[in-house]
């Protein structure tokens, strides 16, 4: 049991390293050096859990998705809302949400490494929620669901990436807070617009814990 905890938590230390790595220098410059001096961890660690640097480009991609996790909530827009806000936040600390981040949008990340898999994961993670909504009366007619949430995502990636350009991700927070007052007319039902909450500090007060649910 020791030795399987150890081994769980080498892989994690690894993962982290290269995300940060991955986040610096994008794909092409990092090397597997450069990843075990930041994990402080021996080739043979690192080899034994990942056989190359694609795989290991493969493994940080699929680390992504589990950073939106948010509290659920009654009212499943007002939850799509929060996952935006989460990530955001997560994106201005975590090293391996941002080295991920930067695989998905990085052009010279080779073909045999599948950098669009977090894109269809989070459409179908948000695809699911928007699917209740509709179910619970919240959305609009005229909206359909995947189309909406790819929208959403595409959005949100040009969004980080002008902010991160820009000022370090710093305002990533306000401009998703616009962004949601443009989209938010759209798709959700008048009655519920006035109880949605899209401030620019959703994020922060739910990583603090500090969430009001929206009743529908």
């Amino acid at each position: 049991m020791a030795r399987q905890e150890r081994a769980i938590r080498t892989r994690r230390a690894i993962l982290e390293a290269a995300g940060a790595v991955f986040d610096e220098h994008g794909y092409t410059t990092t090397t597997i050096a450069m990843v075990l001096e930041r994990a402080e961890v021996t080739k043979g660690a690192l080899y034994f859990h990942f056989s190359s640097k694609e795989s290991l480009a493969q493994a940080v991609l699929d680390e992504q998705v589990p950073f939106g996790a948010v509290p659920s909530q009654p009212c499943k827009l007002q939850e799509i809302i929060d996952m935006t806000f989460v990530v955001g936040m997560r994106l201005l600390s975590n090293s391996l949400l941002r080295g991920s981040v930067r695989l998905a949008v990085d052009q010279a990340v080779p073909s045999g490494i599948d950098f669009a898999e977090p894109f269809r994961q989070w459409a179908g993670r948000l695809t699911e929620l928007m699917e209740e909504a509709r179910a619970q009366g919240e959305l609009l007619p005229t909206v359909r669901p995947r189309d909406t949430v790819e929208l959403l995502v595409g959005a949100f990636t040009g969004i980080q990436l002008m902010s991160r350009a820009l000022t370090g991700r710093a305002d990533l927070a306000e401009r998703l807070s616009v962004l949601w007052t443009h989209m938010l007319p759209s798709i959700a039902v008048p009655g519920l617009l006035p109880a949605l909450d899209s401030g620019a500090d959703r994020g922060a007060r739910i990583l603090a814990g500090a969430d009001t649910p929206v009743a529908t």
